[in-house]
């Protein structure tokens, strides 16, 4: 469904991805874990062709149309109202409005229909952001980070969501730095560090094969015994 073959790419002088192959199935959550700067966001920049790879080979198995985008500048309208916000995308997408309504039901934003987008918290507006990527119940969804930042219990909420999703049909291709996210969401991970990945495979596999017998919550301290490419997880 979503495919990268010995994608490399460039800025300037640096090279921030060298080599990424993968493939993602239909129908599964798929992680992308790595720390702060491991080239996470640019490899959904390729895939979802905002950004152009210096070599290799990528491809997604459906149009864009049929595709759902969640980063984490949200690019909504802050003095629109949340519905107005989806009523945008609603006629973009050729789709009738009372879906807005029901993307934000599905959400929990439905009490929030009228509010402006600048008088929600962070987690309103990523729920709402989440809201417009689904609107159009895309058949791939991209969540660069989705609950960054979050209180455990919007966090949870979220999660729930996107299991959601997944059990109905959806590829869902997720980044995270959190491992414990990604043992709770995802079928399969990839893991990146410094453009290069290191180790791939199901999370719960994974922390087997390094000895992490207890929840890894934050990824930087995964990458923290690395050496010669070689993985030690950190319990």
């Amino acid at each position: 469904m979503i495919q990268m073959n010995n994608i490399t790419k460039r800025f300037g002088a640096q090279t921030v991805l060298s080599g990424v192959t993968f493939e993602a199935k239909e129908g599964e959550i798929f992680g992308l874990l790595g720390p702060s700067g491991a080239g996470k966001t640019t490899i959904i920049n390729i895939l979802t062709n905002q950004l152009d790879a210096d070599g290799g080979s990528h491809g997604i198995g459906v149009t864009p149309f049929e595709t759902g985008l969640m980063l984490d500048e949200d690019g909504l309208f802050v003095r629109l109202s949340c519905l107005e916000n989806l009523n945008i995308f609603a006629d973009i997408y050729g789709i009738p409005r009372s879906k807005s309504m029901e993307a934000l039901e599905s959400v929990g934003l439905a009490k929030a229909a009228k509010k402006a987008v600048n008088t929600l918290s962070k987690g309103m507006r990523q729920r709402l952001a989440l809201a417009r990527a689904i609107l159009h119940e895309p058949k791939v969804l991209f969540l660069d980070e989705p609950t960054s930042g979050l209180d455990p219990g919007t966090a949870r909420g979220i999660h729930k969501l996107i299991l959601g999703l997944r059990d109905r049909g959806a590829t869902i291709f997720l980044t995270t730095h959190n491992m414990e996210e990604a043992t709770e969401l995802c079928d399969r991970v990839v893991m990146l560090d410094k453009g290069v990945i290191v180790e791939q495979g199901a999370p719960a596999e994974i922390c087997e094969r390094h000895n992490a017998v207890k929840t890894v919550p934050d990824l930087e301290a995964v990458f923290i015994e690395m050496t010669g490419g070689e993985l030690e997880c950190i319990a």
